[in-house]
């Protein structure tokens, strides 16, 4: 078998763009698109806005974890961190430690950046902004406003058995398995 020829991808163009669907959180939009080769090709694009995961660390050996009905799955037995949409304007930072109050009711002392990606990289443009909390401290109470559609059981589990969950796809949240995968290695 020969090695392919290396080359450099060559960008399409946006003949057309077709707004499908908005709500205040997702746009699905239908592009036309052209091929390096000339040819043309109906794109479909789903747009969110950047969004935060958090794992907050209560020691070494703890971490917080919440779990909630997931709609689109149609369960909610599985764990996961902390997670939530960017507010427009809003910083990465801001947004981690705005959903550490809404979700656990406490904000980071320490907020640590291990990971920005794009959560899936052919038809959704999102990206996503991994952290590490530490050195939790308890919000004040009429700071603690969580989101009308979430409805969290939060627990202290340990690190040991997250990472065994993660291990074994229990915790399927690809956000929360970067984090506890990162973090795992970090303890190496």
């Amino acid at each position: 078998m020969q090695a392919a020829k290396p080359m450099t991808p060559q960008p399409w163009k946006t003949l057309s763009t077709r707004e499908i669907y908005r709500n205040p959180w997702i746009r699905l939009r239908e592009d036309i698109a052209e091929l390096p080769n000339g040819k043309t090709t109906i794109y479909g694009v789903c747009e969110m806005n950047a969004c935060v995961g958090v794992l907050p660390f209560v020691d070494d050996e703890h971490v917080v974890m919440v779990r909630q009905y997931r709609y689109v799955f149609g369960e909610g037995h599985r764990w996961e961190m902390p997670t939530g949409g960017c507010k427009p304007g809003e910083s990465p930072e801001a947004s981690a430690q705005r959903e550490l109050i809404e979700e656990i009711g406490h904000r980071a002392g320490v907020l640590q950046h291990i990971n920005t990606h794009y959560t899936s990289k052919s038809v959704c443009h999102e990206v996503a902004h991994l952290f590490i909390a530490r050195d939790l401290i308890r919000a004040a109470d009429d700071a603690i406003a969580p989101d009308d559609t979430e409805f969290l059981e939060v627990a202290i589990l340990p690190f040991a058995d997250v990472l065994k969950m993660v291990l074994d796809s229990e915790i399927r949240d690809a956000m929360t398995v970067i984090a506890v995968l990162w973090a795992a290695r970090q303890r190496r």
